[in-house]
């Protein structure tokens, strides 16, 4: 079945689709969004819930970025080999889906005044996840095989680098994990490419 992603021409809550779907040698197309397309109105009218992503799978239209993930990672067999481990990934990625829904409000905000509070309570949000690879004897958060939360993992790390490139230095597990993900050869692939480097984070590029 045809895959098709309609979105901004930024990251922003569509990469960790993109990078799923590179990832795993997944064809599909793109609808790019200009924001005077999404003003004059007709296609916001017709989402269901006045956003985007849209992901269109064959006759199936979908909305939502964690609907849309967690539909991909059952098609694709990236939650886990059992139930327990799919919970393990559900686990985990609630507690990515925190810190991005933090480091997207900072993100946003007109100035500079809450980045030295989040970088100081970065450790803390990090240190879970550094705990749980250093006791993980897989490759990744969960068991020996990527998941859903992995792919969301791996772009928070990569866009909390360029916003503060020292914030990995206490934590070498979560370095070598990102090292090793990266050099995926799909994903390496689409990380160095110029769809994935010159496309802005979130609008006007603030990082």
């Amino acid at each position: 079945m045809s895959l098709t992603l309609t979105y901004f021409p930024v990251r922003g809550r569509a990469e960790v689709i993109r990078v799923m779907l590179k990832d795993q040698g997944a064809e599909f197309d793109e609808k790019v969004i200009t924001m005077e397309m999404w003003t004059e109105g007709t296609l916001k009218a017709s989402c269901l819930f006045g956003q985007l992503p849209k992901f269109e799978d064959g006759d199936l239209t979908l909305y939502q970025t964690n609907a849309i993930r967690r539909h991909l990672a059952r098609k694709l067999g990236l939650y886990g080999k059992d139930q327990r481990e799919a919970a393990l990934i559900d686990m985990m990625d609630e507690a990515i889906q925190d810190l991005l829904n933090k480091y997207i409000k900072l993100m946003f905000e007109k100035d500079d005044s809450g980045k030295e509070g989040y970088l100081k309570a970065l450790p803390t949000n990090l240190k879970p996840f550094e705990e749980t690879l250093s006791s993980n004897k897989g490759s990744f958060l969960v068991g020996d095989k990527i998941s859903l939360a992995d792919y969301a993992l791996v772009l928070l790390l990569i866009h909390h680098q360029v916003f503060s490139p020292p914030c990995l230095d206490a934590f070498p597990s979560l370095q070598s994990y990102l090292k090793r993900v990266c050099a995926r050869p799909n994903l390496h692939a689409y990380l160095h490419s110029d769809d994935f480097k010159n496309r802005p984070i979130i609008p006007g590029n603030r990082a």
